[in-house]
């Protein structure tokens, strides 16, 4: 039977005579008290729980946990998610450009407002089409006012259209596209087959809502299982690898998630120096147990991390 939440607030004096009572050593308390009033008790809570006996539920602190080991992990986590944003973007533009390059050069400028071109267009199509126009017709940008301002047509061509369409409305637009020549060519410009694409790219917008929301990444299972194929074009992790299966959950750890973010970046920057920047975060943060992001004892040895 559920139970009615009676948890009262306690002050930010209260929450640290609290975690000392369950053996947390506090260094700097002025400090702490600084970071509680900042970032609150809740969000940092995620990055202590790590520190706590078993069985965790008795909120017990194991022998020489810190609340400075706990903002360390948090300070980690935050310079991840940055890092990971920066390089999402990177591949939300070149997954924007192929689409438009593609099929304008097939379908011409107004692909995007084709009903013939996508399997769902009663629903989630023109969903599409009367967002991106509510978008455009609010939208503050510079090319959608000259455009609206010029010509007649009731929506801009795709390559303005796509500029001004979020991450998950791409990945929508793309994933509704009837199978075919040009869906399979955007995909296999990433070294994929399309509904490998397609699982990936709604798999990007995911990590990029959590990382845009400031959510915990590390140490996480992800809510998306982002599917596999036999063989890649560039190298990827090995499907037999114990890396994959660092964890219960072969296809939802952090080290999964970065391992498509380093395989995409090949394609769209291939001299990019996202496993050199996380490398240089691991050593920034020796106390950092990767074995928790899914990171197996042979990582290293994989022929994307090599």
């Amino acid at each position: 039977m559920a139970l009615q939440y009676s948890k009262q607030p306690l002050s930010h004096t209260e929450q640290l005579e609290l975690l000392e009572k369950r053996g947390l050593f506090i260094e700097d308390k002025s400090k702490a008290q600084h970071l509680l009033n900042n970032i609150s008790y809740y969000r940092l809570s995620g990055y202590w729980h790590p520190l706590l006996q078993s069985p965790k539920h008795l909120h017990q602190f194991k022998e020489n946990a810190s609340f400075n080991t706990a903002f360390k992990l948090y300070c980690f986590d935050r310079e991840l998610r940055q890092l990971v944003l920066g390089e999402i973007e990177k591949i939300e533009v070149a997954v924007k450009s192929q689409m438009i390059n593609t099929l304008a050069t097939a379908f011409g400028p107004f692909w995007h407002t084709d009903r013939a071109l996508f399997r769902n267009y009663k629903n989630r199509h023109d969903k599409f089409l009367q967002k991106i126009t509510d978008e455009a017709i609010n939208s503050q940008e510079e090319f959608i006012q000259a455009f609206s301002n010029k010509y007649s047509d009731p929506y801009p061509p795709c390559w303005m259209t796509l500029e001004v369409a979020s991450f998950g409305q791409i990945s929508t637009l793309y994933s509704d596209l009837k199978p075919g020549r040009s869906k399979r060519a955007i995909a296999h410009h990433f070294g994929l087959k399309d509904s490998i694409f397609m699982s990936w790219l709604h798999t990007l917008v995911y990590l990029r809502n959590l990382c845009a929301h400031h959510s915990r990444f590390w140490n996480r299972t992800f809510g998306v299982s982002p599917k596999t194929q036999a063989t890649y074009s560039k190298p990827l992790i090995s499907p037999n690898s114990p890396a994959l299966h660092a964890t219960s959950t072969a296809n939802n750890n952090t080290f999964v998630m970065l391992s498509i973010l380093l395989y995409l970046l090949q394609t769209v920057n291939p001299k990019n120096t996202f496993k050199t920047k996380f490398l240089a975060l691991t050593r920034k943060y020796p106390n950092v147990d990767l074995g928790a992001m899914g990171f197996s004892s042979t990582w290293a040895g994989e022929p994307l991390w090599r």
